[in-house]
């Protein structure tokens, strides 16, 4: 049996924009807009899962997939740099950004580290390859990191390296312990998808 997960990166929020570490905030209009443009672009799923905060659920109904809120797939707990954009933390904290930014067992911040981050999503990817089915997810982009770096067995020292931008579909399918990759698909308007 074949798997089949694809990760939809949420759409843009003003948070994003501002380089803001989630603050549970809205789309932005033009976010909303280009996901609402972008419905019926996507497969259809057995099931469709969201990132719990407000941008991922939001992207989801516009798009027009709905979805359940999986705590598994909560992006990166950045405790109390929470709502800080990364210039303001890094002008207040340069040692302990700058540790999180090369150490990914550090969590300075008092929430979770990218090791962290990693395992809990390598453990709902082993469970999600034994479902039949496509599952699809709207997740933040730090998700999606964390499932290619655990997908390709891949050292956690590349994690910041992965650039994924909103509104992107990253594809993984597998059987037997071993996935396959396609990433950062755009999604389009259906009359553009192609």
């Amino acid at each position: 049996m074949t798997s089949r997960v694809l990760l939809v990166s949420a759409a843009m929020s003003v948070s994003a924009r501002q380089a803001r570490f989630d603050d549970g905030g809205s789309l932005d209009d033009g976010g909303a807009a280009r996901a609402r443009a972008a419905a019926g672009s996507l497969p259809s799923a057995v099931r469709v899962l969201t990132s719990p905060v407000a941008r991922c659920r939001e992207t989801a109904v516009a798009l027009g997939l709905g979805g359940v809120p999986a705590r598994e797939l909560a992006g990166l707990d950045v405790g109390r740099w929470r709502g800080r954009t990364l210039d303001e933390v890094g002008a207040a904290e340069p040692d302990a950004v700058g540790r999180w930014l090369t150490d990914p067992e550090c969590a300075p911040h008092g929430g979770e580290s990218v090791h962290d981050l990693c395992g809990r999503v390598a453990r709902w990817l082993a469970d999600a390859q034994a479902l039949e089915g496509r599952t699809l997810a709207v997740v933040e982009p730090e998700v999606v990191r964390a499932a290619v770096v655990g997908a390709l067995g891949l050292p956690l020292s590349v994690f910041w390296r992965l650039d994924v931008p909103p509104l992107t579909v990253t594809e993984l399918s597998g059987r037997a312990g071993r996935w396959n990759l396609r990433l950062g698909r755009p999604l389009a308007a259906p009359e553009e998808a192609g």
